[in-house]
Parts: C-alpha cells; structure tokens; sequence
C-alpha cells in the first residue's frame, strides 16, 4: 500500500503534467478560438465576476464539441455542464483514492465528507445537464449554482485541523478548477435562461 506521501508527490507530478499539456493545447487553441466562443464567454464573465474570460474560452476550445457549435449558445451550456460534470466525478475519485490510503481517522472522515459532497455535487449537475437538453434553463440554473459550492464546502471540513496541511493541498487545485468550470456553465446558462 502506497504511504500517503507517495500518493502526494505522485498525484502533484501527474497534476503537473496534466496542467502543462493542458496550458499548451488550449492556449493554442485559445488563439484560434471560434467567435462564437469568445462572444459567449464575454457575455458570461460580463454576467458573473466569477467567470474568467480566458479561462472559459481556453476551456470550451479545448472541447472539439464546443469548437463545432460555438454559434450555439445552449450546447455550450450544455458543453461546459458536461466539463464541469467530469471534473466533479474526477474529484470524487480523487478523494475515495486518498480515503483509502489515509490513515488517520480524522483525516479519513473528512475525505469522507468531501467525497459525499462532490458525489452530491455530480448528481446534481447530471440532472442540471438533462434540463438544459429540455430547455428548461431557469431550473438548471439553480441547479448549478447550489452544486457550485462543493469545493468550499469540501474546503471548510479542514479548517482549523492539523491535516489541512497535507490532504486538501492534494485537492485543493483540483477544487479550484471545479469551481472555476462551475462558474462558466452557470455564466452560460444564466445567459439563455
């Protein structure tokens, strides 16, 4: 069994890998983004502080659906929710891989509560993602803002704990994405609805 140290450095050298080749192919990408993407991210983070422009047309030009329908404002709702749905499941994995190798209980039923909490997360946006494929956005709306807290809610289960140093910094990257997808499919959404 892997020590929780091992898992660390493993996952931050993964992660780090991960968010280079990422870096790379959207901001290649993101320089030859289709207008119909930019114009939705403007109106997005115009709407919202919360969503960064750049981020949301690096994010939804590294999608190849997005690219195809960028003139369609309801599938990228639909695209970001998809995105945003990814991210939250990756997490939650991401967290049920940490329970199983902590050792300390305390550490572990907090993993515990981050993994209840994005699990929650996912549900919630899937059913967000069948009501903007219905057309009945003013529901999925909701629906993405309530699960847009699942990160500071996993954040807070660590304050104050001497383990907040080591496990959420694990996460807390991968929280920080989660939000920021979080924000974009709710700008877009919040635009058609």
């Amino acid at each position: 069994m892997a020590t929780h140290q091992e898992l660390n450095r493993t996952f931050m050298a993964a992660a780090a890998t991960a968010a280079l080749v990422l870096l790379l192919a959207t901001t290649a990408r993101a320089e030859s983004a289709p207008a119909g993407i930019e114009e939705a991210c403007r109106g997005a983070a115009s709407r919202d502080s919360a969503v960064d422009y750049a981020h949301c047309v690096s994010s939804l030009s590294s999608d190849p659906h997005s690219r195809r329908d960028a003139a369609d404002m309801h599938a990228l709702a639909a695209a970001a929710t998809r995105m945003t749905i990814e991210h939250a499941a990756a997490t939650e994995a991401r967290f049920d891989g940490l329970g199983e190798a902590e050792e300390s209980p305390r550490a572990r039923a907090r993993l515990g509560h981050c993994l209840e909490v994005y699990g929650a997360a996912t549900d919630v946006l899937r059913d967000a993602l069948d009501n903007i494929r219905a057309r009945v956005y003013g529901r999925a709306v909701e629906q993405i803002a309530a699960a847009l807290g699942a990160a500071e809610r996993c954040e807070d289960a660590w304050k104050g704990e001497e383990e907040q140093q080591k496990v959420p910094a694990v996460a807390t990257a991968h929280d920080r994405e989660y939000g920021r997808l979080a924000a974009v499919a709710l700008g877009l959404t919040a635009g058609i609805a």
